[in-house]
């Protein structure tokens, strides 16, 4: 077989240094894990994979543009400037800058072999990488779908066939589903699957909306039948309202703005309507074996909010069935939530501390390189101050177990 040979320093600090060689054949080799990063960022110009998009769609591809002031943006057809500023981390906080950052030189922006240094000096054995945040949303300035389509496709064959490639054990980027409707998302996600990928993002649900639609499930089920992970960001980077397609919806009530399911996560934040959307929409019930994973959301906060959304189920739902013909979930909709979804922390002492509350295998540890939410290189320091008197398998599952099982990573 074909090498891609790379060299790799490896090492919790840097004058350990220990040098491995990758080739492809390493691919189907064991790999063991003892720390994953499950939430980091591939932060990259895309002037380094747009010349994956087809030719006749390649001029329509984000590019990079130089800033007055020496720093870097991206330009994307129907959007404002958009101007990088997340890739700061191992600086100092009081020298944070929202401007003036580049890729060139960058912590986290660099070359596959690059990273991988990244990786070994802040001790970990592998990282969960997703775009940067918003990228989705932001390349949705190319409305027409064909074109979108195009180079969603075009920055997943760089990941599958370039970057991955490099250590596909290691380099565990998440492939990106375009938001142009269920038969693209259904291509990308088989494209993805032979590709190899460990995974894929979700920026909205399958169709492209911001409510789930009867669609859909022949996205969910197809990705049940290829085994592929699925996962969001924080949440799907496309809002509607209603959050729901109800059965019927009184005008009466319409001038007071009555959701009956965005009522339920009113003292929640954003991280839990996506997943409650699921739940009210029944996807859980018709696919009891569909599992998602809610990256970089912290989890001090489920407890709370599990309380909250049972006493607002109890005090919604007759009104819901009666005037809005919200079908009840089969179970309590807090089960879905523990069972069917995962859930990503970051800096969360006091997430850590509730675990037992949430579910120590439906959690996972991130760093979230190279933004400024992350310690690198100073991770494992993060990591036991977090974990202080956390079991020792308690914590190997956060910190690598539940990856592991969650991304086919065996």
């Amino acid at each position: 077989m074909e090498k891609a040979d790379a060299t790799i320093i490896r090492g919790a600090m840097a004058e350990q240094i220990e040098t491995i060689t990758y080739g492809r054949e390493d691919v189907a080799m064991a790999h063991t894990y003892s720390v994953i990063s499950a939430d980091s960022h591939l932060e990259i110009s895309p002037d380094r994979w747009r010349v994956h998009v087809e030719p006749k769609f390649r001029d329509r591809a984000p590019r990079l543009v130089k800033l007055a002031n020496g720093g870097d943006g991206v330009l994307v057809e129907g959007r404002p400037l958009a101007v990088v500023g997340l890739a700061v981390t191992g600086i100092p906080y009081e020298e944070y800058k929202p401007t003036g950052v580049t890729y060139e030189g960058g912590r986290g922006t660099g070359s596959p072999e690059q990273r991988l240094a990244e990786q070994a000096q802040d001790g970990l054995d592998a990282e969960v990488l997703f775009t940067g945040p918003g990228n989705v949303g932001i390349w949705r300035g190319i409305r027409e779908d064909t074109t979108f389509a195009a180079v969603v496709h075009g920055y997943n064959r760089f990941l599958a066939e370039e970057y991955c490639a490099t250590a596909p054990d290691r380099l565990l980027a998440m492939g990106v589903i375009p938001i142009t409707g269920v038969d693209d998302a259904i291509a990308e996600l088989e494209y993805c699957k032979r590709a190899g990928l460990k995974g894929v993002m979700l920026g909205a649900f399958p169709s492209g909306r911001g409510v789930p639609t009867p669609e859909d499930d022949r996205f969910w089920a197809a990705a049940i039948e290829l085994d592929m992970p699925l996962t969001a960001h924080v949440k799907f980077m496309v809002d509607e309202r209603p959050v729901l397609h109800y059965a019927r919806r009184p005008p009466e009530v319409e001038i007071f703005g009555v959701d009956p399911v965005f009522n339920l996560v009113r003292f929640a934040g954003e991280s839990a309507l996506n997943a409650v959307q699921m739940v009210m929409a029944g996807v859980f019930d018709r696919f009891p074996g569909l599992h998602i994973y809610w990256a970089e959301t912290m989890i001090g906060w489920i407890p709370y909010f599990l309380t909250q959304l049972e006493d607002n189920w109890r005090r919604t739902r007759f009104w819901a069935e009666r005037f809005y013909g919200l079908e009840p979930p089969r179970r309590d909709p807090r089960e879905y939530l523990l069972e069917n979804c995962w859930w990503g922390f970051l800096r969360d002492p006091f997430g850590v501390e509730m675990r037992g509350r949430v579910g120590v295998g439906r959690v996972m540890w991130g760093n979230d390189f190279p933004h400024s939410a992350g310690d690198w290189p100073h991770s494992h320091a993060v990591i036991d101050e977090m974990f202080t008197g956390v079991p020792e398998e308690e914590r190997a599952r956060m910190l690598a177990g539940n990856a592991v099982e969650f991304f086919r990573l065996h």
